[in-house]
């Protein structure tokens, strides 16, 4: 009787433990979109000119834009096929890509993108695990491809900051050592090894075929890329003075430091991060609110309704 009921008492605890990290993350949310919220009102007048400022831009350079982030989803489609062995339908894969950009920007912490994808390519017939799997390497290929755009744009641009250099001796062996410790704590337990193990073959798989590597990595970094020019070419149409590498170096470090606040597709920190690395780079702050402004426009606030309709028209079709 008592084993019969290990299992139940052990249940009850995943939800409540779930529920309690949901709290926790909702209240961290509104707390920083309150002081998002509070930080406009009281820079309210430099929005209002720059929400004047775009409403006069170059429509040539905001059509560019607009054309260049409608590439990022079939990019994003792209990044996904290359995780995964199985061939996806491509229609319905950028279609779920969209649909998961505008799921993003409702939860926080990139798991409204996470869940929508995961759901796809169940649906698609790869097992949970498999699934999970694809869906974290998209993820940790798209960080590091933006960690290495930084890097060479870091080198390209001059006067731009540099890492310090004795972070590449202690503190980098430093961070190896922990994440061994990790690694092999991990390792310890059998579980842990069967899922580690599962992981890396599937990972390894897909590296083995070129094809599906190539687009697991290029897909990523066009991504990334595509957002970049995004920004670039709203900051051309409000004649905003700043270098195209600059600029696309600024976007990279702002959106990956916004990242680590989990807030509904980073509303909030990545905005004060982009408005507040362009006018320390040299942009007048009504320049630098227009092209944050601008920015978001085309790839928030534009692409919403219709992310979220596509979303509706894919449960209904059973592709969710």
């Amino acid at each position: 009787m008592t084993s019969g009921q290990a299992p139940a008492a052990g249940l009850s605890v995943g939800p409540v433990a779930a529920r309690k990290g949901v709290y926790w993350q909702t209240a961290l949310t509104l707390t920083v979109l309150g002081a998002a919220g509070w930080l406009a009102g009281r820079h309210w007048p430099v929005l209002e000119t720059g929400v004047r400022r775009l409403a006069v831009a170059d429509q040539g350079w905001l059509l560019a834009a607009a054309a260049a982030a409608c590439v990022t989803w079939p990019c994003a489609a792209l990044a996904q096929q290359g995780s995964v062995l199985r061939p996806l339908p491509t229609g319905r894969l950028v279609a779920a890509q969209f649909a998961a950009s505008a799921a993003n920007q409702v939860l926080p912490a990139g798991l409204g993108a996470g869940a929508v994808t995961l759901r796809f390519l169940m649906r698609c017939g790869l097992p949970a695990g498999r699934a999970a799997t694809a869906v974290g390497a998209k993820a940790t290929a798209g960080g590091v491809a933006r960690a290495a755009l930084v890097a060479v744009l870091a080198a390209a641009c001059p006067g731009a900051p540099r890492i310090p250099h004795g972070w590449n001796g202690g503190t980098a062996g430093a961070c190896a050592a922990l994440g061994a410790c990790v690694l092999a704590a991990g390792l310890l337990r059998p579980r842990c090894r069967r899922i580690v193990a599962g992981v890396t073959a599937d990972i390894r798989a897909v590296h083995a075929r070129p094809r599906r590597a190539a687009a697991l990595w290029g897909g990523s970094a066009a991504f990334a890329a595509l957002h970049a020019c995004v920004l670039i070419a709203v900051t051309r149409a409000v004649a905003l003075p700043l270098p195209a590498a600059r600029v696309a170096l600024l976007y990279l470090a702002a959106s990956s430091a916004a990242a680590l606040l989990p807030t509904p597709g980073g509303l909030g920190p990545l905005d004060a991060a982009l408005a507040f690395a362009l006018a320390t780079a040299g942009a007048p702050a009504s320049a630098a609110a227009s092209a944050v402004l601008g920015y978001r426009l085309l790839t928030v606030w534009l692409p919403l309704l219709p992310g979220l309709l596509v979303l509706g028209v894919l449960v209904r079709r059973g592709a969710l």
